[in-house]
């Protein structure tokens, strides 16, 4: 292992994805730079720096110039590990928060017919989370559906696209909603190219869920906060077979659908705005 090996792992355990340590570390190493010239020497494409660099942008670890075209420099390392420290703390803190709060939807979804006893789980990271979706659409015959957040799509891309896929070919239908932005329009239209149809609902904030052939749920509260793809982040995720909870997320979903616009046209309208305005 090299040494630049050894430090881009050792930023990983920081919660950094591998690409956001290697622009992270390239830009230490060569200074500020400009997306065309990253793209160029880190071999991948513009979409994917522009990508990256936002999220080093929300964790405090690079900063970009208010002139054009933009540069972007890195952050000194000993101010960026104390930032991402801080923020590991108060993620600690808002665990327990929100650990509560999901237990308290828990028991209120224990509201049923005798013969109707459902399962109820937490599950604490996203290791966790794609271990069991992957489990819940490897069972799926029909359909499923989600609302969550753009970063999840990274999640999708990397673990579930060409599950997706078959299940499509197989005659299932997937159907997601999203706030789609400039920097993820690859990875959405990765999606619709595979066959799911995806809509665009601007800045939902709202419960993040998804339903698996309308018996099978997940939900959270607090995956819209994810900041990169790393399987170690800590999430609290609702997993439940209660049915009952099952329908009223899908009442909730087809009334999302409704007020959400087709994805072709939100990336129509972002590449004509360019990503300034996305």
């Amino acid at each position: 292992m090299t040494e630049d090996d050894e430090f881009i792992r050792r930023l990983t355990q920081f919660g950094l994805s591998e690409k956001e340590a290697q622009l992270y570390l390239h830009l230490l190493r060569y200074g500020p730079k400009t997306p065309s010239p990253l793209a160029k020497s880190l071999k991948t494409y513009r979409e994917d720096v522009h990508r990256t660099l936002a999220s080093l942008i929300e964790k405090g670890m690079v900063r970009p110039s208010l002139d054009a075209p933009t540069i972007y420099a890195a952050v000194d390392l000993e101010t960026a590990l104390e930032a991402a420290l801080k923020k590991h703390e108060s993620e600690m803190r808002e665990m327990e928060v929100r650990k509560q709060e999901l237990q308290e939807l828990s028991k209120q979804q224990r509201l049923r017919a005798p013969d109707e006893i459902a399962s109820f789980k937490i599950l604490k990271s996203m290791k966790e989370v794609v271990t069991i979706t992957l489990s819940n659409l490897a069972s799926a015959e029909k359909e499923w559906f989600a609302v969550v957040p753009t970063i999840l799509t990274v999640f999708s891309s990397l673990f579930f696209v060409e599950d997706d896929k078959k299940f499509i070919d197989g005659g299932g239908r997937i159907r997601f909603i999203t706030d789609i932005t400039y920097p993820y329009i690859e990875l959405i239209q990765e999606h619709l190219n595979a066959g799911m149809e995806v809509r665009h609902f601007d800045k939902y904030s709202g419960l993040l869920f998804c339903v698996f052939d309308g018996k099978i749920c997940e939900s959270a509260i607090n995956v819209a906060d994810l900041k990169s793809s790393s399987l170690s982040q800590m999430v609290s995720v609702l997993w439940t077979d209660d049915r009952t909870y099952a329908r009223y997320l899908a009442s909730t979903f087809e009334l999302l659908w409704q007020q959400s616009i087709p994805a072709e046209q939100r990336i129509r309208e972002l590449l004509e705005q360019g990503p300034s305005q996305g």
